[in-house]
């Protein structure tokens, strides 16, 4: 395929850029990686991203993300692996209990350890603004554009494309629109893409803690009756100091008060949860608290229409498994249009991306439900539910197969794995 030259048009008060082939809404890193991932299968496709948030925003993310197996095989398969590795922190062993913030002693019910292949963590956790840096040094290495600090306003599709309009004024014409702009996201809601949608009452305080001792790559789930206490080992600093993100739920109103409170009682009740297990701790940053729920898109398409990533899906924390569904759905969604590109076929129509659709979707409702499940027995302090979970997780912890398998779930090598999370090319 010869590649589209973008024809621009510029008016009085307006520009028109046509030719598109593909025109990526949000520059997180699910649309980079979706961008990318489609440029370096198919160089010939003209390919353009938009993003709302100003120029740099992005550098200002202090959080970290657990990225499972599957994902870092892809972003091995996208070259920029390399580049995020030396400042990615391994997760070789993760620990789960179940008890109360004031019971003296947490037992131990599950453990999880080892590797999917040999010298292969199943989970690695990475600075967000790290691996945003990687993907967009790769977008533009490939020849992306990168339009910033613009939204899109409306669009309008037609038998052969879609024309997207910016706030700006500026007019894109394209023939498929990934919408990765978030699960608030405009333009599902523009698209007439109703959700399945409701709030938990619970919100996910985060931040950075710098902690006297090692971690050793341990990660810690507790489950609390307001909600699971997760530690996850980060890299050491640059100045040696050890470091671990903190993913802390809390009933909201609890949460909000914690944040915008004293930093000396924050400290204390942190302190009352994480335990001195690795000597004194402090935290390294400004705690922010996000509201937590379910949304799920009741479709996944629309004419000349893709979402993707947290557009399509917003699940609760407690799995860990919010980057890695968005990194599926790239993979996913990369692989569909490649295929149908390689065969002449109309990236943008609506039987090709039912595929994807149908691809992605029963595996995010199965998620979702698992998370709202989990949730739902975890974060509360009823007796009997607490002996049923207890038992539940002393099974999984005596059935080494059992354990394998939730192993290589979390991973994301499930046997409808895409090609890219294997590792291999589209």
């Amino acid at each position: 395929m010869m590649e589209r030259k973008a024809d621009t048009q510029t008016g009085a008060n307006a520009k028109t850029v046509s030719g598109l082939d593909v025109l990526v809404a949000g520059a997180g890193y699910v649309g980079l990686a979706a961008a990318v991932s489609l440029k370096q299968a198919r160089p010939g496709l003209a390919i353009a991203l938009v993003d709302a948030a100003p120029a740099g925003a992005w550098q200002r993310d202090g959080r970290a993300s657990a990225i499972a197996a599957a994902a870092c095989r892809m972003l091995d398969q996208l070259g920029v692996w390399a580049e995020i590795v030396p400042q990615a922190q391994a997760i070789t062993e993760m620990i789960i209990t179940d008890s109360r913030t004031a019971d003296p002693v947490r037992p131990v019910f599950l453990t999880f350890d080892g590797e999917v292949a040999p010298g292969e963590p199943f989970a690695h956790m990475v600075a967000n603004r790290v691996l945003n840096g990687a993907l967009r040094a790769s977008a533009e290495k490939v020849g992306i554009d990168i339009i910033e600090g613009v939204a899109v306003q409306g669009f309008e599709t037609n038998g052969a494309g879609i024309t997207v309009h910016l706030a700006d004024g500026a007019t894109l014409k394209a023939r498929l629109l990934v919408a990765a702009d978030g699960v608030n996201s405009k333009l599902r809601d523009m698209a007439g893409i109703k959700t399945v949608k409701w709030e938990y009452g619970q919100s996910g305080i985060v931040c950075t803690v710098a902690h006297e001792r090692p971690h050793n790559g341990r990660a810690e789930e507790h489950f609390l009756p307001a909600g699971p206490f997760a530690t996850l080992p980060l890299k050491p600093g640059e100045d040696g100091t050890n470091r671990s993100s903190i993913v802390w739920v809390e009933r909201t109103p609890d949460a909000e008060k914690l944040v915008a409170g004293d930093d000396l009682l924050f400290e204390h009740e942190l302190e009352q949860r994480f335990g001195l297990k690795l000597g004194e701790i402090r935290v390294a940053d400004k705690p922010r608290a996000w509201p937590l729920g379910l949304t799920i898109a009741r479709a996944f398409v629309a004419p000349r229409i893709a979402l993707a990533g947290d557009a399509a899906h917003g699940i609760h924390p407690i799995a860990g498994q919010g980057l890695n569904l968005g990194f599926k759905d790239v993979a996913a969604l990369a692989e569909v249009i490649v295929e149908a590109d390689r065969l002449g076929r109309d990236i943008g129509a609506l039987d090709v991306l039912g595929r994807y659709q149908q691809w992605r979707r029963f595996d995010t409702v199965q998620m979702g439900v698992t998370t709202d499940a989990l949730n739902r027995l975890f974060s509360n302090d009823i007796g009997p539910l607490r002996t049923v979970r207890d038992i539940g997780l002393g099974l999984v912890e005596r059935m080494p197969r059992l354990k394998d398998f939730f192993i290589r779930q979390a991973s994301g090598l499930s046997a409808s794995t895409p090609r890219l999370l294997k590792g291999e090319a589209i």
